[in-house]
């Protein structure tokens, strides 16, 4: 059992390193790309110098807030207690609790939370900025599907097992990509003059999706041992990739709360974002930021 665990944990560390050097990469280049940067103002052709200073302070990669390492670290834990009791063929009210992937377990539970916060704080933009308020009723819109269906629908259980009956399993995960993508393009085609935080979040968004279906199709195929390591990637890629996303509506809805207090912002109209109230520690400092 312990052999098994030392290689599922060695596979998602691979996995994770490989996963955040896409991501950070993806980021680097939307921030890069963004109206308003410092990389931007740079192929536009020289700006004044009163607006340079402050643009050019700001160009630096989007930091994991502290807030966001704690949460990763809890994904990463309760994933991994869930993978021990599968591998050790522990049952009862205790093993179900943790279980990886069983309708309101504690790991399923956790995900569904990030989906719903990021849904709730998404509303709270599109009430706060109103010339934003179709691209965050959208991303709203799909935290909450994934949210409810995260918790405890055994909805996509069903459809896939649907699915494969009708269609194969092959085509069950054909399918399943397919829906998962026509949701990607019409987020895509809702947010086409979105320019701010779009890369970050619908690449959160993919990210999920590929956990979901890609890692969902492995553990499908396989069996034992081998299947119990490929639904713990699974989950645990899904529980990371809602860490990632909540932090991405975060940081475009309520900046100050996730960046660093000495953050320059570099785009106007994040002064129409949800602020942090003055009293909590470093706002005095991300004022004058």
């Amino acid at each position: 059992m312990w052999a098994w665990i030392v290689v599922g944990l060695g596979a998602w560390l691979l996995f994770a390193v490989v996963l955040a050097l896409v991501v950070g990469r993806g980021i680097h280049l939307a921030d890069r790309r963004s109206p308003g940067s410092a990389a931007a103002l740079t192929n536009a052709g020289p700006a004044p110098a009163v607006s340079v200073v402050p643009v050019r302070t700001g160009r630096r990669r989007v930091p994991l807030p502290p807030v966001g390492v704690g949460l990763a670290a809890s994904a990463v834990a309760l994933e991994t207690a869930g993978y021990v009791a599968r591998l050790s063929g522990a049952t009862g009210p205790a093993a179900r609790l943790l279980s990886m992937d069983a309708p309101y377990s504690l790991p399923r539970m956790f995900i569904a939370a990030l989906f719903a916060a990021a849904a709730f704080a998404a509303v709270a933009g599109a009430a706060r900025n109103p010339g934003r308020r179709t691209w965050w009723l959208a991303v709203a819109a799909v935290a909450a599907a994934v949210s409810t269906v995260k918790a405890g629908s055994t909805v996509h259980a069903d459809a896939m097992t649907a699915l494969a009956g009708a269609a194969g399993f092959a085509g069950a995960v054909a399918v399943s990509a397919f829906v998962a993508a026509c949701g990607l393009a019409a987020l895509t085609f809702v947010s086409r003059t979105e320019r701010r935080d779009r890369r970050r979040v619908l690449g959160c968004l993919a990210g999920y999706a590929g956990a979901s279906v890609g890692l969902g199709a492995v553990a499908g195929v396989l069996d034992g041992h081998w299947a119990v390591a490929a639904t713990f990637l699974e989950e645990t890629g899904e529980a990371l990739a809602g860490v990632a996303f909540l932090v991405a509506v975060l940081i475009g809805v309520a900046p100050r709360l996730v960046l660093p207090a000495g953050w320059v912002l570099r785009r106007e109209d994040d002064a129409a974002s949800l602020e942090a109230p003055q009293r909590l520690p470093g706002a005095e400092g991300a004022a004058r930021g």
